[in-house]
């Protein structure tokens, strides 16, 4: 476990300098200008998993029909930006396959989109994850959930080299991905939560950093969205309905677009 550990970090140390320096341009040329082209939208769960579940729903529907219609509304006004899905009816994606296909594909953002939970009725609330470590042991019960998928696959021990979900000494190696895309991933977190109070009116729980599984293995910049608590009886019922499905995905994806514009006006 330790030999893997070691041998992982030094090869994302490898890669992450590799990445960083590739981001110079030799003095008197200019980088090409970035187009947001492609996007990977991840519905969370599905098939035999269906993720955290409220009094009548639960989250693998809601996240699939969310990731459908944020699709949908890139596709009709978003010219030019092809749209990705991890899946599209209700099958089981495992974790590191989700990565894959935004990796395979050279995304330029992926977007994975759930919804929360949690032992105390009261608690509500919208949350965006960016990939870090800040507030870890606060962060660690959802970490947990999230990424204990991986216990659902078949072969997950060799698959993920060893990596224990529920064990903290496993994300030692989590803090050195993702860096170079922290500050865009964090833009487009920012973003989301905004537009969830200001045009949504939802009560947001703020951007955060935990170390999913699917924000560290994307190379591009990432985000996972828990879109309200389905353990809360009025934000399951609004999370289920049409209504309120429509309100969340046109903020998603009003989000994104305001990203798109950000980054190509630099």
């Amino acid at each position: 476990m330790k030999r893997t550990l070691t041998k992982n970090i030094l090869i994302i140390s490898i890669l992450t300098l590799c990445g960083l320096f590739a981001g110079f341009v030799p003095t008197g040329e200019r980088a090409p200008e970035f187009r947001l082209k492609r996007v990977v939208i991840d519905a969370g769960h599905g098939g035999h998993d269906p993720g955290t579940s409220g009094a009548s729903s639960r989250e693998k529907d809601i996240s699939l029909k969310l990731a459908l219609q944020v699709g949908q509304y890139i596709e009709e006004n978003l010219p030019g930006v092809e749209v990705i899905y991890t899946r599209k009816t209700d099958v089981f994606i495992p974790l590191k396959e989700r990565a894959n296909i935004a990796n395979r594909n050279k995304a330029d953002l992926f977007v994975s989109i759930h919804c929360n939970a949690t032992g105390n009725r009261g608690v509500a609330g919208t949350e965006t994850y960016v990939m870090g470590s800040k507030n870890f042991d606060a962060n660690f019960d959802i970490v947990k959930r999230e990424n204990a998928v991986i216990l659902m696959e078949d072969d997950y021990q060799e698959n993920y080299e060893g990596f224990d979900p529920k064990s903290p000494e496993s994300y030692m190696m989590f803090n050195l991905m993702q860096k170079a895309y922290f500050s865009n991933s964090l833009s487009l977190a920012q973003k989301i939560e905004s537009d969830f109070t200001s045009r949504v009116q939802r009560k947001s729980r703020g951007v955060k950093q935990a170390p999913f599984y699917v924000l560290w293995t994307t190379s591009m910049p990432s985000v996972l969205i828990e879109t309200g608590f389905l353990t809360n009886s009025s934000e399951e019922r609004f999370l289920a309905s049409p209504n309120g499905q429509t309100y969340v995905a046109s903020a998603i994806y009003r989000s994104i677009k305001a990203y798109k514009e950000e980054i190509e006006s630099m």
